[in-house]
């Protein structure tokens, strides 16, 4: 129904005049929103003055609130507080009613050029210059099904209003007749592109002292995960590690100090000498409020990025560089 009267215009979007990417998917999760915000954000700090702006989900603060060096993961929510640590010369925002969180980042910062919005594709009150669909190449919008039997959250048909879509998550290895079939499936309108990446591991750094540790065969791992979809890092520490372990939370997990006991208690358990704890980034900054307690851990945090297939990686950059370049407010 939000749709539709959006659609047939009875609710009005607002736009702004400056460029604005919106980042999204149809599902709850696990397409890898934040690492291509992370992306966009390395890929265009160096050519335009950006700023992200997210709603700061699970965070226990409401309102519109702009990172400080004392932010913390509670206060502006997990993802915000990942890119603010990544890119601290970036300004990073967050405001649940972004239509009157904009206005206050321009005030804060009225030299930014353009701004990429975190998770915004069913936030339709504000409309995007440039509007950027994930799905997950293991679950396609095009085969999944609605909450509560699939991860479904808006209609397979808001696909249309996407001006680019990327097939997330895909085996290096995909080849151009598997490339072929998900474009027919998909169906791309003629303004839409398409492109296809897959997942890329970084080396895993210690979560305090940043100090570089490989993974290999003779290491046992306790993987310590509160994301959407896990299944792509399981697969990567199986390939890496002889043996590891896991330890499930729900996705945005506010990690506490027992928690913290039982993943000491459970990484104790394990009898190997050569052994290490993992998690991602995202659980990596809900984790750091208990820094006392991690100084002596081997815990380390492991980046992830996106890598374009086909070499489409400039054809994608040009295309959203050039959006920032020949931006013309959309009414």
């Amino acid at each position: 129904v939000r749709n539709f009267l959006y659609d047939k215009k009875l609710l009005r979007s607002v736009s702004f005049g400056l460029p604005v990417i919106g980042i999204g998917n149809l599902s709850v999760g696990g397409t890898g929103k934040s690492p291509m915000a992370e992306y966009l954000a390395g890929m265009l700090k160096n050519k335009f003055r950006i700023a992200i702006l997210s709603r700061g989900y699970k965070r226990k603060t409401r309102g519109y609130s702009l990172a400080h060096e004392r932010s913390t993961a509670l206060e502006i929510g997990d993802e915000p507080m990942q890119f603010h640590l990544k890119f601290p010369e970036i300004p990073i925002a967050v405001g649940e009613k972004r239509v009157e969180a904009i206005p206050q980042l321009l005030h804060d910062h009225p030299g930014t050029e353009a701004i990429l919005l975190d998770d915004a594709f069913q936030h339709r009150r504000i409309k995007a210059g440039l509007d950027i669909l994930l799905t997950d190449r293991g679950n396609l919008f095009t085969r999944d099904f609605y909450l509560p039997t699939g991860d479904l959250r808006d209609q397979k048909r808001s696909y249309r209003r996407a001006d680019m879509i990327i097939v997330t998550k895909c085996s290096p290895s995909l080849n151009e007749i598997e490339k072929e079939k998900i474009t027919k499936e998909i169906t791309l309108l003629s303004n839409q592109s398409l492109f296809f990446s897959t997942i890329e591991y970084e080396e895993p750094y210690h979560i305090r002292t940043g100090q570089k540790n490989q993974i290999h065969e003779g290491m046992e791992v306790l993987l310590v995960t509160g994301i959407a979809n896990p299944k792509p890092l399981k697969s990567w520490v199986e390939e890496k590690s002889k043996v590891y372990y896991q330890l499930s939370f729900p996705d945005h997990h506010v990690f506490r100090i027992d928690d913290l006991r039982d993943i000491k208690n459970r990484f104790e358990q394990i009898r190997a000498e050569n052994k290490i704890i993992l998690t991602t980034e995202k659980d990596g900054v809900r984790l750091l409020k208990f820094k006392d307690e991690l100084a002596e851990l081997p815990l380390f945090v492991i980046p992830v990025r996106h890598r374009f297939l086909f070499g489409e990686e400039q054809r994608f950059d040009e295309l959203v560089s050039g959006f920032i370049k020949n931006f013309k407010r959309k009414d």
